[in-house]
């Protein structure tokens, strides 16, 4: 039951910020009446999820768990660019931005888990069809709550002309994007080492953070949500949960929270590790202690 109930959170939550996105925003026809395009992505990005689970559960594979994620993306961002077309400089510029990060992200954890070979999250879940349907429609929530901005901006029907908040945005996207590439290539590279296995890294930007391509991806999503605020107006408000849903998600959830406890699990008696911890932030990049 607690399943059910999960599941059914996730779809109006996610459908309900789709829905008040969409007010004031591009109507596609349905039949006899109309339908918001931001709420025809809501319902794309579960159908997305939901007919992919389909083979996934069939064969219990997680495999295309995270590549499904990033086609989410693509494919709510495709949508909304063909039906609000043509599109200005504004919703130009953040389709591109949003695609570009989820063509970077997809692939990056699609490499990580053919080189690991399972996820070991989905162990006991997959096996479990219902609970492993609530993950494939959390995704469909993660998706839209996070891309709430960037859907605003697209599906518009106001076009205001390039500003200070546009230009603000569009550069916290980029450090944020330039964050969370440079430190995922220092991890990845760090693992793949020989010398550092079973160690953990605190060089480079991990130096500056413990959790530096989280910070990253935080300033990325809260730069696309600084570049929509003129358009705002009425429900669309709404949409700015995006930046505190990703907060949320990455520091109180499945983000830090796990991976503090594994460290410590791991290195909790180590002096250098507990140094580590004492000064280096959890979260926001500060320049390493000499």
């Amino acid at each position: 039951m607690q399943t059910i109930i999960a599941i059914a959170i996730a779809v109006i939550v996610g459908l309900g910020v789709a829905w008040a996105g969409g007010q004031g925003g591009v109507e596609i026809p349905l039949g006899g009446t109309t339908m918001s395009l931001f709420l025809l992505c809501g319902l794309a990005a579960y159908a997305v999820n939901w007919l992919v689970y389909v083979p996934a559960v069939i064969f219990q594979t997680e495999k295309f768990y995270d590549l499904t994620g990033s086609l989410t993306y693509l494919t709510l961002i495709a949508v909304a660019c063909w039906f609000s077309a043509p599109l200005d400089l504004r919703s130009t510029i953040v389709a591109a931005l949003v695609a570009i990060w989820a063509l970077r992200l997809g692939s990056f954890l699609f490499r990580r888990i053919s080189a690991d070979g399972k996820d070991v999250r989905f162990d006991k879940i997959k096996t479990n069809p219902l609970r492993f349907l609530m993950t494939w429609t959390l995704q469909g929530a993660w998706v839209i709550l996070t891309a709430a901005s960037a859907l605003v901006i697209i599906t518009n029907n106001a076009r205001p002309p390039v500003d200070v908040f546009m230009t603000i945005g569009v550069a916290m996207w980029v450090a944020g994007f330039l964050i969370e590439v440079v430190a995922d290539n220092q991890k990845s590279a760090f693992r793949k080492d020989p010398e550092n296995k079973g160690r953990f890294i605190n060089t480079g930007l991990w130096a500056w953070s413990r959790h530096p391509n989280y910070f990253g991806e935080i300033l990325l999503w809260s730069g696309i949500t600084v570049v929509s605020l003129p358009l705002l107006s009425g429900w669309q408000w709404a949409t700015i949960i995006s930046p505190f849903f990703v907060t949320f998600l990455l520091t109180r959830v499945s983000g830090i929270p796990m991976l503090e406890r594994t460290g410590k699990q791991r290195w909790g008696d180590d002096p250098d590790y507990q140094a580590y911890v004492k000064n280096t932030p959890v979260l926001i990049l500060r320049p390493p202690r000499i």
